[in-house]
């Protein structure tokens, strides 16, 4: 049942839901990160709030009921564990008015859009702006300290950030895997440093949508499982043009937001159960691709946005299988 057509006692429910399961997540975030985390994520929600309110205005649609199914405010939420701490505050503003507006308003609201809200507008940002993106922190600061950051740079971003593990790894030529994770900061146990950890702390919150069923199994099923396999089988041990291990792409970058928070959103995904398995399988496959040999060190909102033009073929392919598994 899509969000169109789910009730809204039953929508306000189930984005509860998914905003409880964050909380792993986004408290990993912040321990490693600090302060910029919850700066990101109040600016992220204020604006998605206004902007919801002044979209629903300007239709003629009643603001309340808008406002409370919570639809807003978790695309904002998402948008903002994936953005990086500390990024001005204008970008943040900028990636979730244009993630709305373009990609849930321009369409109808809530129940109509083609695309993804949050993965539309971290695409914009990265493309429009694709400097302040990059600049991950090396570890948190103090709330003085974060506020002019991200209000009135105080410091040069070399100052306080460095490349992402995936970042390092795509433009690594010399140094051995195993060189790299005893070299460079950005490398932790078997993943990104602090991010491996995030990225465990996103994979309870799933299990726990999935235990209480507001998610299917499907669609993360198959994104996990065809990264894993694809790059258990480009992975060629510790040489320096290693495109890392399975486990290193499991816990790096935003793998497991996107397999159970992003890819799961019922109305750019697909419907049909089958055809949700090919979904996250084509946004696993198409991770890795742009990982690997794309521009940018992490793929997971390119890959869901054209697996997102994919699902009215992936739906007519499931349901044309079904035709003709039927007796």
């Amino acid at each position: 049942m899509s969000p169109l057509e789910m009730p809204d006692d039953r929508l306000q429910q189930a984005m509860k839901q998914v905003l409880l399961a964050t909380l792993p997540g986004l408290l990993a975030l912040f321990w490693f990160y600090g302060w910029g985390v919850l700066i990101n994520l109040i600016l992220a929600i204020t604006t998605a709030l206004v902007v919801e309110a002044a979209a629903t205005r300007l239709r003629h649609r009643p603001i309340q009921s808008t406002l409370i199914d919570g639809s807003a405010v978790v695309s904002a939420t998402l948008l903002a564990a994936a953005l990086p701490p500390y990024c001005p505050w204008w970008l943040t503003v900028t990636a979730i008015a244009s993630g709305l507006l373009l990609g849930k308003h321009l369409y109808g609201g809530v129940g109509k859009n083609p695309f993804n809200p949050a993965m539309l507008g971290f695409v914009l940002a990265i493309v429009l702006f694709p400097q302040p993106m990059t600049h991950w922190p090396a570890h948190g600061m103090d709330l003085i300290a974060a506020l002019q950051q991200v209000f009135n740079p105080g410091q040069p971003p070399d100052a306080w950030a460095q490349a992402t593990a995936l970042d390092s790894l795509r433009i690594n030529k010399n140094l051995t895997i195993d060189e790299l994770f005893a070299t460079n900061p950005a490398f932790g146990g078997v993943g990104g440093r602090g991010v491996e950890w995030v990225n465990l702390a996103f994979l309870a919150g799933g299990l726990f949508l999935l235990q209480r069923r507001v998610i299917g199994w499907q669609a993360p099923l198959g994104m996990l499982a065809s990264l894993f396999a694809v790059s258990l089988l480009c992975w060629n041990g510790s040489g320096s043009n290693s495109h890392g291990s399975p486990l290193f792409h499991l816990l790096s970058g935003a793998t497991m937001l996107g397999a159970f928070f992003i890819i799961t959103e019922p109305v750019s995904g697909a419907k049909n159960l089958f055809a949700r398995l090919l979904f996250g399988v084509g946004v696993g496959l198409l991770t890795y691709l742009i990982r690997t040999w794309g521009g940018y060190p992490d793929g997971v909102a390119f890959a869901v946005l054209l697996m997102n033009l994919c699902v009215p073929a992936l739906e007519r392919f499931a349901a044309a299988r079904q035709t003709q598994v039927s007796p």
